[in-house]
This record gives C-alpha cells, structure tokens and sequence, in this order.
C-alpha cells in the first residue's frame, strides 16, 4: 500500500501546473498567473422530496453584438448577473484576459485567433475590471482594451452551475447525455452526486502518458475523456464539473495543494443542502460545500490524501 500511495503521489506530481464596464490607458506588466485563494459564502438551496428533477439547461455564451472594444479586442458583459464573461480577440501576439475584482485578479490565457472563451466571475458581486492584454516581451503584456462593470448575480451559484473554458460542454455533449442516463433513478441531490462520482471513478482511468506530457495552458474537453476512458486530474475534474453542472449541482473546479507531498493537484467541490452521505473517506457536510476529489478515488488512494479536507489547499477556483 505504501508502495501505490508513493506512485499515485509521483503520478499526480506531474498533473497540469496552471497557471479583473469604461476603457482606461494602456499600461505594461509582467503577469504571472497567481491568484488570490476564494472564500465566498454559500446561498442556500432547497433540496426537492421525491424524483429528482434537474432544472433546465443553464448556457453560457459569447454575444457578439452586445461585445464592447477595440483594437481587435471586444469584451461581453451582457450575461455577468449569470456569473461569467466572454472575450474574443484577434493578434499577431500571445494574449491574457484578466478578471479583477478588488485583490483577487486571474490571468487567464486566451486565442488570438478571435476564437470566444468563456469565464466565471467565481469572486461574487461586485465591481470588476476586465482587461485584454498583449504580449510585448518575455512575460511583459500592454494593456489592449479594458471595461469595468458593477456584478450582480442572480445567485452565488451561477458561475459553478454553467459551461466555461475550464468545464466545456454544451446541451448536446455526450457527457451530459450521458449524466442524465445516470440519474434518471434518482431521488435527491446526493444521489446525483453519488451515481455520478461512482460512474466517473469506474470509467477513467489515470493517463500517465499525458500526465507527462501536457503543455501548459491545456484546457480539458470532458467529452474526449469520457471517449477515450483516461485522463489527467485536470480532466476528472472537468468532467466531473460539466456532468454535475448539468444536472444542477454547483460544482467547482479547483486547483491547489494537497498534504502530506505537496501535490499541485485539481478536484471538484459540489455544494447540496442535503446531509448523511459518506463515500470514500470524506463526510458531506449539511449545508455546506463538500469536497469530492475523484482522481485520488480512482486511483485507490487513502484518507492520507482524501481526508476530511484539512489537506487541501485551495488557490485557484474556476
């Protein structure tokens, strides 16, 4: 055991290290992807009694018409009450799109092709700064387009309840097909959550091959992992998020720390008012997020890595 627990540490070690509405001056700054740890407190949801009936589908999408810019640079504000924004973007050079919202900022790469991409506003109400940014040299970006724009969200829920480029999926993807065939006996949120987890850990297995071999910036796509069976941390987590998403479950994708090796690592957390399910080591807490780490379940992986939570570290939240 002690064996495996040291190959599934050496294996996740290798998992992908990933890296703020009125136009302002261009300035020039070396980014770095850091970003500051996200505490926000839960809105209560009500559980239903009986069959579990998923609400409808909640979309996310680029509104070209209502984007605002310049310089081949156009930011939508126009969904941010259901917690995300859009960018498109088009250069000769690498660009960032940074969301900041008082101390929290995230740097976050994006095409320059004009290719949409989609991100949530996980930081919660209030006045956010959207930048598009252009490499110049090294890590130095000049500032190409910027807006700022007062947020507020139809809940605290939305931006971990619809797809993003972190979670990519859409009403037809086969990974939501295929949670809705899961859950179709269900009575309650943590049933959901249970049939989904159970499914996830039986039917990916851990890509060692990628795990060496993934560049920086990857984005996962949770149908590709659900065809091919395998998958990096990143990818169970992904997956994880889109299929729990779908069926109304707020699921988080985060990335951080885990004791006791330090593993840089990515897990879900779901959030359910609904308590007394246990599964693999960890307790679901009543009214409360709940951390649900998939990659370790499905490697067989201990309490000395899964735990009651007090071994994560969280610093990124998508």
């Amino acid at each position: 055991m002690k064996r495996k627990l040291q190959v599934i540490a050496l294996l996740l070690a290798l998992c992908l290290l990933l890296a703020g509405c009125g136009a302002s001056v261009p300035v020039i700054e070396d980014l770095d992807d850091q970003a500051v740890p996200l505490s926000q407190s839960p809105v209560s949801r009500s559980g239903g009694l009986g069959a579990y009936v998923a609400p409808p589908f909640a979309s996310s999408q680029y509104h070209a018409d209502k984007a605002q810019g310049s310089s081949g640079a156009f930011i939508d504000t126009f969904a941010v009450s259901e917690g995300y924004v859009a960018v498109s973007a088009t250069s000769d050079h690498r660009l960032k799109f940074q969301v900041k919202r008082d101390d929290c900022t995230y740097n976050y790469d994006i095409s320059s092709d004009g290719k949409p991409a989609i991100f949530p506003l996980q930081s919660g109400n209030g006045s956010y700064t959207f930048r598009v940014m252009e490499n110049v040299s090294d890590n130095k970006y000049a500032q190409v387009y910027s807006t700022s724009c007062n947020v507020t969200m139809v809940d605290q829920f939305q931006p971990f309840l619809r797809p993003s480029n972190y979670s990519n999926y859409s009403e037809a993807s086969e990974c939501v097909r295929k949670a809705s065939q899961l859950v179709s006996g269900c009575s309650t949120e943590l049933d959901v959550v249970s049939a989904i987890y159970d499914y996830v850990c039986g039917a990916i297995k851990y890509d060692t091959v990628k795990a060496t071999s993934v560049s920086s910036g990857y984005l996962p796509d949770p149908d590709e992992t659900l065809r091919t069976g395998k998958g990096i941390c990143f990818d169970y987590a992904a997956l994880a998020a889109a299929m729990l998403r779908s069926q109304g479950i707020p699921t988080k994708i985060i990335f951080g720390y885990v004791a006791p090796d330090n593993l840089y690592h990515a897990w879900n957390m779901f959030y359910t008012e609904e308590s007394g399910w246990v599964t693999v080591s960890f307790e679901v807490s009543a009214d409360t997020w709940a951390r649900i780490d998939l990659t370790f379940s499905a490697g067989g992986a201990s309490d000395q890595f899964i735990g009651d939570g007090s071994h994560y570290t969280d610093v990124y939240s998508y």
